[in-house]
C-alpha cells in the first residue's frame, strides 16, 4: 500500500493566478511529504509501506477550433478535445505557467482544472537546491530506495511530444506543452551538473560558444558590470560556476549569495549568467567542441523556454575571398554532424528566423561602425556546415564518389564548424528561435591554418568585437519585444499550447 500525501482533488479556475496557487499548493506538499520520508529513512527509519507522491496538472477542455487571435504563435490548443500536461517547480516557473494559464484563459475562454496526476514525482526530483542526502546513504539503504520510493522513468521523459512522434491513445488527453514534468525535472538536475549553475540562474537569453576566450571576456564584461563602469544597472547580479555571486557595487547580498563556491574544476560546459529582474537577461554557456557537446546543452536548456539562443564561435571559411576575422551570419545549415539525425531527419529545413538574422546584421553594423556595401567588406550571409569530423580535410579523395569538399562546394556553405547546425536543429526541433554569427578563424581549403602565433593574434583582435556583437543582438531583440521573436514558422501541424 502506498503511503501518498493528502489529496488534492481537481478544481477548475478562471484566472491564471489561483490556478497556479493550488498546483504550488499540490507540489509543495508532494515534495515535503516525499523529503519527509526520505529524511526518516535515511536516519534508519522504515517508511512503513511505498512511499509516494505525484505531480500536479493542468488540463483544459475545448469543444471548437475557434480562438482569440490566428496571429498567435502559440497560447492556443489545435482543435476541439481535451489537453493536459503535468507542472513541477512551480517556484522556478511561476511567470511561464502565469503566461500560459493566461493565454489559455483568454484564448479559449474555459475554466483551467488544476489537480493531482497519477504521474509520481521520482524521490531524487524532490530534493532541495543544496541538499546532498544520497551521500548518507549506505550500499544497503541505496539498494532498498528502489522497493520503497519512485526512482527516475526514463519511459516517462522522452521527446516523443517535441519530436512529434507522440500519438495520444485512445480516451488518452493531447499534450498541452512539449515537456512531461519527469523530462523538466530530469534537465533541471542535468543542468547543474554539466554547467555547475543552478537552474535558477538562467537568462531567457543564451549566448552559446565555442572557445574559452569568449567566456574569459564575458566574465570582465560581467564583473564591469557590476562595479558599473558598463552602465549596466539593469543587471542585478553576475553568476558564475559554483553559484558564486556578485552583485552591483554598493547593493547589499541577498540571502543564500553566501551558499556559491567556486568548484575545484571547471565542469563540462560550465555557464554564466548576467541577470535582470525579470530573467531577461544573458547567460553564455562554454560548450567546448563538438556536436555531441551542443545536443546535450540544449536539449536540457531547452525545458526553460528561452526566448532565443545564439552561437558565437570560429569557423573554418570556405571561400577564397574570405579572410581571418570575417564574419559569417547563417541563413542556411548542411547538417553532418550525425547527433540529430535520430530526432529530426536530414530532410527537414532549418529555416533562417528574420527577426534574429536582422538583429545580428544590425548589431554587427552599430559595432563596427559600418553600414550597407562597406559592411559586406567583413560579413558575409550564407549556408555554414556542421561536422562531427574535425579533420574532414584529411579523408581520402581520390576516386571517391562524394567527399566533403564536393558536399560543402555543391551546398554553397561559406564556412564550417562543430556545433552551429545542431544548436539551429535544436532550436527548430524545441521551438527557441536560434541563430548563428561566427568569425573566419582558418581557411584550410586555401592555405590559411591556425598557426600558435597568427591564433594567439587574431584571437585578441576579434573576440571583444564578436562578444560585444552578440551581446547588443540580445539587446536588440529584448528591446524589439518577445511576442515578435517567437515564430509561427517554428509551429507543427498538432502543436503544443505552451511557449
Amino acid at each position: 500500500m502506498a503511503l501518498l500525501p493528502p489529496f488534492i482533488a481537481p478544481a477548475r479556475f478562471d484566472t491564471a493566478e489561483a490556478a497556479l496557487a493550488r498546483a504550488q499548493e499540490i507540489y509543495e506538499r508532494s515534495v515535503d511529504h516525499l523529503r519527509s520520508a526520505l529524511q526518516s529513512f535515511v536516519n534508519g527509519a522504515s517508511p512503513g509501506g511505498r512511499v509516494r507522491a505525484c505531480y500536479p496538472f493542468v488540463r483544459i477542455h475545448t469543444d471548437t477550433v475557434a480562438r482569440a487571435d490566428s496571429r498567435l504563435s502559440y497560447g492556443f490548443v489545435s482543435g476541439p478535445g481535451t489537453y493536459e500536461t503535468t507542472l513541477t517547480r512551480p517556484d522556478l516557473f511561476a511567470s511561464y505557467y502565469l503566461e500560459q494559464f493566461r493565454l489559455l484563459l483568454e484564448n479559449h475562454s474555459v475554466s483551467l482544472e488544476i489537480g493531482t496526476s497519477v504521474q509520481p514525482i521520482p524521490v531524487h526530483f524532490s530534493f532541495a537546491e543544496h541538499d546532498h542526502i544520497e551521500g548518507s546513504l549506505t550500499l544497503e539503504q541505496r539498494l532498498l530506495m528502489r522497493d520503497l520510493f519512485d526512482l527516475p522513468d526514463l519511459g516517462a521523459m522522452d521527446d516523443g511530444i517535441a519530436n512529434g512522434t507522440f500519438v495520444a491513445a485512445a480516451g488518452q488527453s493531447h499534450p498541452l506543452s512539449l515537456f512531461t514534468a519527469p523530462r523538466v525535472d530530469y534537465s533541471l538536475h542535468r543542468l547543474r551538473h554539466y554547467t555547475g549553475t543552478d537552474p535558477e540562474h538562467f537568462q531567457n537569453f543564451v549566448l552559446f560558444t565555442n572557445y574559452q576566450f569568449y567566456i574569459d571576456e564575458f566574465v570582465r564584461l560581467g564583473h564591469e558590470a557590476m562595479a558599473g563602469d558598463a552602465g549596466s544597472a539593469d543587471y542585478e547580479a553576475f553568476v558564475e560556476p559554483g553559484n558564486v555571486i556578485a552583485r552591483p557595487s554598493g547593493t547589499a547580498p541577498r540571502p543564500g549569495d553566501d551558499l556559491g563556491a567556486m568548484p575545484p574544476r571547471l565542469p563540462q560546459m560550465p555557464a554564466y549568467h548576467l541577470k535582470r529582474a525579470d530573467g531577461s537577461g544573458i547567460t553564455m554557456v562554454n560548450i567546448g567542441v563538438g556536436p555531441a557537446n551542443a545536443k546535450t546543452i540544449t536539449d536540457h536548456i531547452a525545458v526553460l523556454r528561452p526566448h532565443a539562443w545564439v552561437m558565437l564561435g570560429h569557423c573554418a571559411g570556405l571561400r577564397n575571398t574570405q579572410q581571418l576575422g570575417d564574419y559569417v551570419l547563417a541563413h542556411g545549415y548542411v547538417r553532418e554532424d550525425h547527433v540529430l539525425d535520430e530526432d529530426l531527419p536530414l530532410w527537414v529545413p532549418i529555416p533562417a528566423l528574420a527577426e534574429v538574422q536582422v538583429a545580428l546584421e544590425e548589431a554587427v553594423a552599430q559595432v563596427t561602425q559600418l553600414k550597407g556595401y562597406e559592411l559586406k567588406r567583413i560579413m558575409r550571409t550564407g549556408t555554414v556546415a556542421s561536422t562531427d569530423n574535425r579533420n574532414w580535410e584529411l579523408l581520402p579523395s581520390r576516386d571517391a564518389i562524394s567527399t566533403p569538399e564536393r558536399r560543402f562546394s555543391q551546398s554553397r556553405a561559406i564556412a564550417l564548424d562543430m556545433e552551429s547546425a545542431t544548436i539551429a536543429a535544436n532550436g527548430f526541433r524545441f521551438r527557441v528561435p536560434y541563430g548563428t554569427l561566427l568569425c573566419v578563424s582558418d581557411k584550410p581549403l586555401h592555405g590559411e591554418i591556425k598557426l600558435p602565433g597568427m591564433a594567439n593574434h587574431f584571437y585578441r583582435e576579434r573576440v571583444d568585437q564578436h562578444l560585444r556583437i552578440g551581446i547588443r543582438a540580445i539587446e536588440l531583440l529584448r528591446e524589439a519585444g518577445v511576442d515578435q521573436l517567437h515564430s509561427r514558422k517554428l509551429r507543427s501541424f498538432a502543436e503544443v499550447a505552451f511557449q
